[in-house]
């Protein structure tokens, strides 16, 4: 199943992709909202192949998911690869200037099943396509504000 969102912020296209690539506050972020994120050991602690088992409660039951960090074009993209026991998927970040102030955040998820349970779900997640995006949409509209009052901070500190 692919998923596709995208939205415009009054911010930098630096700032952006700073906060996207900053995993020390995604990692704190996770683990505040209930998941247990480790580092694999070997794992660089940035750049491509960086990687983080994240374990967590979805839908009433224990996930793990491995998330690695595949691209990276610094101000532009990130690309990681998602594997788990029922799914494994692509999830992809792509910053784009449209001016000075002001940028463009576009977000692609490709999630593919590897059980007959995991092919089920997705199955109806299809049946169910525009609620999903748009719940989608919305998480994306939530990512962007995140994004934007951290920028605003940053100029009220300087």
């Amino acid at each position: 199943m692919k998923l596709t969102s995208k939205t415009d912020l009054e911010v930098p296209v630096s700032f952006v992709y700073a906060t996207l690539a900053d995993h020390p506050a995604w990692e704190r972020e996770a683990v505040r909202r209930g998941a247990q994120v480790e580092r694999p050991a070997g794992s660089p602690g940035s750049g491509v192949g960086a990687s983080w088992r994240v374990r967590g409660r979805f839908r009433g039951k224990e996930r793990k998911v491995l998330l690695r960090l595949t691209q990276v074009a610094i101000n532009e993209m990130m690309a990681y690869s998602l594997d788990s026991p029922s799914v494994e998927g692509n999830a992809q970040f792509e910053v784009l200037a449209l001016s000075p102030r002001r940028t463009r955040l576009r977000v692609m998820l490709d999630v593919r099943p590897k059980t007959l349970a995991a092919r089920l779900f997705l199955n109806t997640l299809r049946l169910t396509r525009r609620r999903v995006e748009a719940r989608f949409d919305k998480r994306t509209a939530q990512l962007a504000q995140r994004i934007a009052e951290a920028y605003q901070r940053s100029l009220a500190k300087a």
